[in-house]
C-alpha cells in the first residue's frame, strides 16, 4: 500500500460529499458536517433551493439544525464535487410495475461518480440491495466509465442507512450502524469514519455482502412478522374476536413480538423483500415465507376495504352514495413520507364501490400527492363534516381532531387503545 493511499485513508484529510438528500442522505450530510468538510448533493434542483432557504420538507432536520449547519455547500453541480474524496451514495433503490428491483437511481449516480473520483478515492453504499449488488452491479460501472481500477486505485465501503421516518428518538446518531470495506485496510477506515459521529457505535462486518445481507434482512423480517399479525387479523375476523384484545393478551408474556395489524407501503419494508427474493431465485431458491408474507401485506387494502363495507352493513349503514372520510395519506403515522403508500389502493377501492371519498391529512404535501397519484387531498382535519371515516394513518393531528362520527373503522384500534 503506497503512502498516498495511506495518507488518504486518515480521517483528517477527509472531504465528504453525501450523493441523495432524502430522509437518508440529508440527516447524515448534517450530522458529518459537524466533523467535517461536506457537499450534499442532489439532483432535484428543487430540494436544492429548498435546503438553501433553511426549509427541509421531510421534517427529518428542522429549521434550528439547518441554519447551524452553516459550513455545508448543497448543490446539483456536479463540479463542485470534485475536491471530494469520500463519496456516500444515499439515493433510492425502488422495485419496478413488475416487483423487480429498479438499481436506475444506483447505476445513474454510479455513471456520475465515475466521471468525479479520482485515485485513492473512496465510494459508500448505503442505500438498500441485495447482497452483492455494490459489487457486481455498481462498481463495475464506476470503473468502466472511470477507467480506474477497483480496489487499486479506488475504494469502496457499504454501511446501510438505518433511518425511521418521522421518529425523533432514533436518530443518525444514536443508532448503531453496520460498516463495512472492500479490504481490510478500507473497512478500517469506514468504520472509523462512522464511529466519529455514530454515539451508539458501530459494528464491522466482515465483507461488503455480509453488511448488504444484514440491511435486508432487518427489513425482511419484520414484513413476515407484520404479515403473520395481518393474517391473525383476517382469522380472529372469521371467529368475531377483536384482533387488538387477543394482542393486548399475549402481549403479557416478555418474549412476544408486540405488533399490529396494518397497511405495509413506504420505501423499505413493502419494497425490500422483493430485492431478496429477486436474488434467491436467480440463484435457485424460491423462498416461499417472504413470498407468502409479500402476498399477505400487498393484499391487506383489498381485504380492509371489504370488511369496512361489511361492517357498514351490519351496522345498517347504506354505503351506497355514503361520504367518507379517508383519514391520513402518508405510508406511516407522523411523518410526510408518501412513497408507496397503500392508502392510495384503498382511496381507489373504496371510490370503486360507489362511496364518496374525501381524504384529509395534515401531514403531507398536497401538491405532491396530486402530482404522484393524481388525488385531491384535504389537510385540514378540525372540520372535517362526513358521518363516516376510514382511519388510515393515525397522526397525532388527526387522532387530537377525531369527533363523534357515526362509525369510524380502526382496524388498529389507534382511537381506543
Amino acid at each position: 500500500m503506497s503512502d498516498g493511499i495511506k495518507n488518504m485513508f486518515n480521517l483528517k484529510n477527509t472531504k465528504i460529499a453525501i450523493i441523495g438528500l432524502g430522509y437518508v442522505g440529508l440527516p447524515l450530510a448534517i450530522e458529518f458536517n459537524k466533523k467535517y468538510p461536506v457537499i450534499g448533493f442532489d439532483i432535484n434542483k428543487s430540494r436544492i433551493k429548498e435546503l438553501q432557504s433553511g426549509a427541509d420538507s421531510t421534517y427529518e432536520i428542522t429549521e434550528s439544525e439547518l441554519a447551524k449547519a452553516t459550513s455545508i455547500s448543497f448543490s446539483n453541480d456536479t463540479r463542485d464535487l470534485l475536491n471530494s474524496n469520500v463519496f456516500i451514495v444515499t439515493v433510492p433503490t425502488p422495485i419496478n410495475k413488475y416487483k423487480q428491483p429498479d438499481l436506475t437511481p444506483l447505476i445513474k449516480a454510479s455513471e456520475m461518480l465515475g466521471k468525479i473520483i479520482k485515485k485513492n478515492d473512496v465510494i459508500i453504499y448505503e442505500s438498500t440491495v441485495y447482497p452483492g449488488a455494490t459489487e457486481e452491479d455498481c462498481l463495475p460501472v464506476i470503473e468502466r466509465v472511470s477507467g480506474l481500477k477497483y480496489n487499486e486505485e479506488f475504494f469502496a465501503g457499504y454501511s446501510p442507512e438505518r433511518i425511521n421516518p418521522g421518529d425523533k428518538e432514533h436518530r443518525v446518531s444514536n443508532i448503531l450502524k453496520v460498516t463495512s470495506g472492500s479490504n481490510d485496510l478500507v473497512a478500517d477506515y469506514v468504520d472509523n469514519l462512522y464511529k466519529s459521529i455514530i454515539k451508539a457505535g458501530t459494528h464491522k462486518a466482515d465483507s461488503i455482502k455480509i453488511a448488504e445481507a444484514s440491511k435486508i434482512i432487518e427489513n425482511v423480517q419484520r414484513d413476515v412478522n407484520i404479515a403473520l399479525i395481518n393474517e391473525f387479523f383476517q382469522i380472529f375476523n372469521k371467529l368475531e374476536i377483536d384482533t387488538n384484545k387477543v394482542i393486548e393478551a399475549a402481549s403479557t408474556k416478555w418474549n412476544f413480538m408486540k405488533l399490529k395489524p396494518g397497511l405495509v407501503g413506504g420505501h423499505c419494508i413493502g419494497v425490500d423483500p422483493y430485492y431478496l427474493l429477486h436474488k434467491a431465485n436467480q440463484n435457485g431458491y424460491i423462498a416461499d415465507l417472504m413470498r407468502a408474507g409479500r402476498e399477505i401485506n400487498d393484499s391487506m387494502p383489498e381485504y380492509l376495504v371489504n370488511d369496512f363495507i361489511s361492517n357498514l352493513l351490519k351496522k345498517q349503514i347504506n354505503p351506497i352514495g355514503l361520504e367518507v372520510a379517508l383519514l391520513g395519506f402518508s405510508f406511516k403515522e407522523n411523518c410526510p413520507d408518501i412513497r408507496n403508500t397503500k392508502v392510495h389502493e384503498i382511496y381507489e377501492r373504496l371510490v370503486a364501490h360507489g362511496l364518496k371519498v374525501n381524504i384529509y391529512d395534515p401531514e403531507v404535501d398536497i401538491n405532491d400527492v396530486a402530482t404522484l397519484y393524481g388525488v385531491e387531498i384535504k389537510d385540514e382535519v378540525s372540520n372535517i363534516t362526513e358521518d363516516v371515516a376510514f382511519l388510515c394513518v393515525g397522526h397525532e393531528k388527526i387522532i387530537e381532531n377525531i369527533k363523534n362520527y357515526k362509525y369510524v373503522y380502526d382496524f388498529k384500534s389507534i382511537v381506543n387503545s
